[in-house]
């Protein structure tokens, strides 16, 4: 077995590149997801049946299908579609964070369920609206208990955008193939960027952690 990590030495700025692409698509991905979650799972909860069963179709929808499909889906469809001419970041973005919506808002509905429903009568009693007890008293809580699970969704969409690089973005996992072919290494690039993978999971994993001790005592 012959390793030449000294080789990649000077590729290491081209693949910590693809990490700052994949950072700032897996935030963004999960900003745009995270409140379309919550909305869903408010939806799935209204009293009205049109709205619930178009909250639960949508989830159906993206969690019945691949992953992979969808990204190709709106990256190569939406030209021919729209006429816009989307770029692999955005189609990226879109795709992730319709996803990720579609499973955190059965995360966040469990949770919504999972309060007390003696909290939902003493708003009632002190005249609070459904709107303000969801959002001001249930929500809230509601979080607070889901965390472990829309961390490890956030684990998982960290994990999954390595998909971008198959419709050609410049993330993690694409820097390091692209230096992989160019020196004709192929396990320390790959190596080196799945090391970059296991290092934010794990921070994330710490600051998660960290967060639910202080909910804790909250």
């Amino acid at each position: 077995m012959h390793l030449n990590f000294e080789a990649i030495i000077p590729s290491i700025p081209v693949i910590l590149e693809g990490l700052t692409v994949t950072l700032k698509f897996t935030l963004l991905s999960l900003l745009c997801g995270l409140p379309l979650g919550i909305g869903l799972a408010v939806a799935k909860l209204s009293f009205k049946p049109v709205i619930r069963s178009l909250a639960s179709a949508y989830t159906s929808l993206f969690r019945g299908t691949p992953l992979l499909v969808q990204l190709g889906l709106i990256y190569y469809a939406t030209p021919q579609l729209t006429g816009y001419t989307i770029s692999a970041f955005e189609a990226g973005i879109l795709t992730f964070a319709l996803n990720s919506a579609a499973y955190s808002s059965e995360i966040i509905r469990a949770g919504i369920q999972s309060v007390d429903k003696g909290q939902w009568e003493a708003a009632q009693m002190l005249g609070l609206s459904r709107r303000q007890t969801i959002f001001g008293i249930i929500m809230p809580q509601a979080i607070r208990n889901t965390l472990p699970a829309l961390v490890n969704e956030m684990i998982d969409l960290l994990k999954e955008s390595s998909l971008i690089s198959t419709i050609g973005e410049a993330d993690l996992l694409r820097q390091a193939q692209k230096v992989a072919s160019e020196k004709y290494l192929y396990f320390e690039p790959l190596i080196l960027a799945a090391a970059c993978y296991y290092i934010i999971v794990m921070f994330i994993a710490w600051l998660a952690k960290r967060l639910e001790k202080r909910l804790a005592y909250a």
